[in-house]
């Protein structure tokens, strides 16, 4: 089986989780023996060709003319990816196309009609549920390209059923349209060595670490609210808040203004070796997310057996056994994060029990393996109903 994937991020272009998520899956595939072809961005900072770990990629190049906004630029990169896509379907055969999110959207759109290629839709988020609903054109036009994507699709795939009851919900894809596979973890990442005084560089006291981009849905504003019930039991904790975004300079005005700038570290982005080292020491891990589609940064702190502290919603809310291999704070509430840290900070045996259970749960459910396998189920199912379909033997058009 061949494959084509259209993703926005892969490494090293990594915005969000959805980078990591692509390179996982399509290198699980491999060994599932799907053939995977990957078009995405990044031709200026990475080698436009290559092979890496038996995916073939295809770096494209950032488009070189201005443009008035990010969407215009966004339907440019698009064009550039066609380029090469043309060219790869028309050297290779290709079973089918698969992509990543609203980004590449027209790319799969334009392949899938242009070419009678049935086209296979992962949405990781929406619009609607990173803001809390719609609330200006540019959400609306973001809006409607992913219910574009699933009415285009044959199959869409989501990572939790809270966000199948989103996706149908928000644009009335049917449910069974809709195949939910969970987000995965690669345990030997997170296996790592941890040089000796390495905590010490960041406090010589109780480590809480959040990792995550820096807006307004992952709740890192309600963290910081919290801070001080935590620091009036624990005094000597400090929290180290990772990340970039665009609330970076308002959490760090908040913590001024808070007076608790002393006990917080925003170190902005961070290397992989860096925040596996920062999971390894710290005492907990929290996000405190308003919206979480999946939440794949619970999974990597269970893997490293750091015991975490989420907000009950989303993905979170079925990963996490409250109680039994993690804590959930009520969404929103500062009281109820620094509740549950406090716990964690002070009953030693009680993080200890999560901290064991949590990595059981990661070593157990959330293999990447099992991941591609349920993927190419859905890649089966899909060619089985385009190989008895009358659409395929439609020609494209080649003239006009």
């Amino acid at each position: 089986m061949r494959v084509l994937m259209v993703s926005w991020e892969y490494p090293p272009v990594s915005i969000g989780g959805l980078a990591s998520h692509v390179e996982e899956l399509s290198q699980a595939l491999v060994e599932e023996d799907v053939e995977v072809h990957l078009i995405t961005q990044g031709g200026e900072v990475s080698d436009r060709y290559a092979e890496e770990n038996g995916v073939y990629i295809y770096r494209v190049d950032k488009p070189d003319i201005s443009t008035p906004d990010f969407l215009t630029w966004a339907m440019l990169v698009n064009y550039n990816f066609l380029e090469v896509a043309n060219r790869l379907v028309n050297e290779l055969d290709f079973d089918l196309i698969h992509i990543h999110d609203w980004l590449v959207g027209f790319t799969g759109k334009t392949l899938k009609h242009s070419y009678h290629l049935p086209l296979v839709v992962t949405i990781h988020a929406t619009e609607s549920g990173r803001n809390h609903g719609i609330y200006n054109s540019h959400q609306q036009y973001i809006n409607d390209v992913e219910w574009l994507l699933g009415y285009e699709s044959w199959r869409v795939i989501c990572c939790s059923e809270y966000m199948r009851e989103e996706i149908h919900g928000l644009f009335q894809t049917p449910k069974d349209k809709i195949d939910i596979i969970n987000n995965g973890v690669n345990l030997d990442t997170f296996d790592v060595e941890v040089e000796s005084g390495f905590k010490d560089k960041y406090t010589d006291g109780n480590l809480v670490f959040y990792i995550g981009r820096l807006v307004q849905e992952k709740g890192v504003q309600h963290l910081l609210e919290a801070v001080p019930q935590v620091l009036s039991t624990a005094p000597n904790t400090e929290f180290v808040i990772a990340g970039k975004g665009p609330k970076l300079d308002e959490l760090k005005d908040q913590a001024h203004r808070m007076g608790i700038a002393d006990h917080v570290t925003f170190p902005g982005y961070i290397s992989e070796e860096e925040k596996e080292k920062l999971y390894q020491v710290a005492d907990t891990a929290v996000f405190p997310s308003l919206y979480e589609p999946f939440g794949i940064v619970a999974l990597e702190a269970m893997a490293s057996k750091t015991p975490v502290v989420v907000s009950g919603v989303g993905g979170f809310d079925e990963i996490v056994d409250d109680g039994q291999d993690g804590l959930k704070a009520l969404p929103g509430n500062p009281d109820s994060l620094a509740e549950k840290i406090i716990k964690l900070l002070t009953d030693h045996n009680y993080a200890e029990s999560l901290r064991n259970n949590g990595y059981r749960k990661a070593v157990e459910e959330y293999s990447w393996q099992g991941i591609a396998r349920q993927t190419k189920e859905v890649y089966n199912q899909v060619l089985t109903k385009y190989l008895d379909s009358d659409w395929r033997h439609v020609e494209p058009i080649t003239t006009i």
